[in-house]
């Protein structure tokens, strides 16, 4: 058996003068729900930056290769697969063929195993894997205002355009302060079923949700920190409560509705500590 608990968890983060998550539809904006003014960050881009701190962490170590990154393009990898499991290619779809090289994939790279895959294209498959890891869009507590700045660039790009003087003007996005909530999943009976996601790997995840935005600063992203991370254990591998309603056990509201939040100790964060039968809240940061 892969994991023998099923886990739900609740994680708190936060940015500062920053762009958490740009849309690329409106010119790379801070994704806001355009009914409510509430901030949202996708899962891919919650994702994406835990793929980045175990590459970072785990780089050349045995089974913590990253599969989604820009390094070669996915076929090659899932042909690679089928050359280290011996495999040949061959015409139509070949079910133990396939069997096998999505065991590889999972055994080998670390976002498959937690997050799953679709491996289903080119000539040499893999399947589809559902992972057992799954996180939802973050939302922010409090609507969020998007402040466009004016910036100057006093390097021009070509010669032409330095006929125009030495500076030049540009814009960014940015959101003054927002606190965000995500939830997120993991299936004990997926992991035992499809990937072996084990105990090791569900540490990792733990401390890459805890340090993914250490390794990721940047000016645009300003200043973002993980506030807090709460962990519902389940002693069972099916669960012993409904997720929603350990999700509904932690509420966070802003102190005063009447000023602007600015900083994390603006919101309250109250924990229902009546935690169901057969499951542990553990309260990882």
């Amino acid at each position: 058996m892969a994991i023998s608990n099923r886990y739900d968890f609740v994680m708190l983060f936060d940015v500062e003068n920053g762009n958490p998550n740009g849309d690329p539809d409106a010119g790379n904006a801070p994704r806001v729900d355009a009914e409510t003014g509430h901030g949202y960050v996708t899962d891919v881009c919650l994702k994406r930056k835990i793929r980045n701190y175990v590459e970072l962490c785990k780089e050349g170590e045995e089974g913590y290769q990253i599969l989604v990154k820009p390094d070669r393009f996915l076929n090659a990898k899932f042909e690679e697969a089928y050359e280290k499991e011996g495999l040949e290619k061959k015409k139509g779809k070949n079910a133990d063929n396939e069997l096998r090289a999505r065991n590889y994939m999972c055994r080998n790279y670390f976002d498959v195993r937690t997050f799953g895959a679709v491996m289903s294209t080119g000539d040499y498959q893999c399947g589809i894997v559902r992972g057992p890891v799954q996180i939802n869009f973050a939302k922010s507590i409090s609507p969020v205002y998007v402040e466009d700045i004016t910036i100057t660039r006093q390097a021009r790009t070509t010669e032409k355009r330095t006929e125009t003087g030495g500076t030049e003007m540009g814009r960014k996005s940015i959101i003054p302060y927002g606190l965000y909530r995500a939830e997120g999943y993991v299936s004990a009976a997926l992991a035992n079923k499809v990937t072996d996601l084990n105990d090791d790997d569900i540490e990792l995840l733990w401390t890459a949700i805890i340090n993914m935005f250490e390794h990721d600063h940047s000016a645009a992203r300003g200043k973002m920190c993980m506030r807090k991370l709460y962990i519902f254990k389940h002693e069972s591998v099916l669960g012993n409560c409904p997720s929603h309603i350990l999700f509904d056990k932690i509420t966070v509201e802003q102190k005063d509705k009447n000023v602007p939040p600015r900083k994390f100790s603006d919101y309250n964060i109250m924990i229902d500590t009546v935690i169901p039968q057969g499951v542990e809240l553990i309260d990882k940061l």
